[in-house]
């Protein structure tokens, strides 16, 4: 039995449950500082004087340093184990988040940011070890679904919670509260997780997954990263400029397919359980995706398309994210679960690094119908390098 294994497979099933909010939680709180940001944007920039493109620099500082970082992240996890790498990615989260709310100016605010992306990188390689080591096969799906969907859930408490707060205590007050709720996270997950098992000897360099699995999903990773970023980054303004709805109302598509993206994380991830089904899964939810592009894109035409459309980026592109870590969970070679989480998680952060900035030069160029064709474009070609992992149906079962 590898590493992976081995530690805690006896975890009582009454301590199953905390567990699942635990890695929910890790999840959230690895891209907290990005959602903080986002949400609190506006009063970033009247306060410390910065330009909105500093501030679209965060995002590029944050998953740049996050793709670059999360080959090693991966090693560091299958080395040193789950347990202290996620109290490490907890305490990080709350240094980078106090760092945020002492910054006074660009220079410590996008320092504060790229820290922020060594959390993000070990978030998936340790979260996956734990899932692979503290929960039975049949069960892994689900939680896998469950603990995905908390980097949504970190969005919407700084959209919704933090936000309010920020408006009674000031944003610097509502980011301090979310780095000492990080720190308290990271107590908690000292004091509950199981002791890390002593890595044996390293799996040998030739070993990997079956079939290039993570490589291809990691090429899948990056062409959807690149397409749900764009939505991600210029749905609103979208909604705003081109469909002249109000900036609550099309701050509500974001709230929208955030919240068709959990429902989606959850419900496609458990079906990924039953035989042959997960290794299916990526190629058609990307096709969904492309659905939903070509949605927005009529949307600049018919514009209720577009809450349609939201909808459908949730249930299809953002859940295709969570189905592929139950791939990797389900064909990670002993010992390597973490340095192949860790490939198809700098593959999606890689995305989230180009794929605005693409959209964003087409956008402004040619406006914003080719730009959503360029997304489709983009899961259309996710869909097409993902079909050679769907299962073969010679009649001889599963592998």
């Amino acid at each position: 039995m590898g590493t992976d294994q081995a530690a805690g497979t006896d975890h009582p099933p009454t301590a199953a449950r905390p567990l699942v909010v635990l890695l929910t939680s890790a999840m959230a709180f690895s891209m907290m500082q990005l959602f903080v940001i986002g949400a609190l944007g506006p009063r970033l920039v009247g306060e410390l004087g910065i330009s909105t493109t500093v501030l679209g620099l965060t995002t590029t500082a944050g998953f740049g340093a996050a793709a670059v970082l999360s080959p090693p992240a991966g090693r560091l996890v299958d080395r040193v184990g789950p347990r202290r790498c996620l109290v490490a990615l907890l305490l990080l989260t709350a240094v980078s988040l106090a760092l945020i709310g002492a910054a006074p100016g660009a220079a410590v605010l996008l320092g504060a940011v790229a820290l922020g992306g060594v959390p993000q990188a070990l978030a998936n390689p340790a979260t996956n070890k734990v899932v692979l080591a503290a929960f039975p096969a049949e069960r892994r799906p689900g939680v896998t679904g469950l603990k995905q969907s908390g980097v949504q859930l970190g969005a919407f408490v700084a959209g919704l919670p933090l936000s309010l707060l920020a408006a009674g205590v000031g944003w610097r007050g509502a980011v301090w509260a979310a780095a000492g709720a990080a720190a308290t996270a990271a107590l908690w997950a000292a004091r509950s997780l199981p002791p890390d098992v002593p890595a044996s000897a390293p799996a040998p360099r030739a070993a990997s997954s079956p079939h290039g699995a993570p490589r291809r999903l990691a090429f899948f990773s990056l062409l959807l990263g690149c397409g749900i970023a764009s939505v991600n980054t210029y749905l609103a303004l979208f909604g705003s400029q081109r469909l002249g709805l109000s900036p609550t109302t099309a701050a509500a598509l974001v709230a929208v397919l955030g919240v068709a993206g959990v429902a989606g994380r959850v419900g496609w991830s458990r079906a990924a359980g039953k035989p042959g089904r997960a290794e299916a899964l990526p190629a058609w939810l990307a096709a969904g995706a492309v659905g939903a592009a070509l949605l927005l894109a009529a949307a600049t035409r018919v514009h209720p398309l577009v809450w349609v459309a939201a909808v459908a980026v949730g249930t299809f592109a953002v859940s295709a994210n969570a189905v592929s870590m139950v791939v990797v969970i389900r064909r990670a070679a002993p010992g390597r679960a973490g340095q192949d989480s860790a490939l198809v998680s700098a593959g999606f952060f890689a995305g989230f690094a180009v794929g605005p900035p693409l959209f964003g030069a087409l956008a402004s160029a040619a406006g914003y119908g080719p730009g959503w064709l360029l997304a489709a474009a983009e899961f259309a070609v996710a869909a097409v390098v993902a079909v050679p992992l769907m299962p073969r149906r010679t009649g001889a079962g599963d592998e």
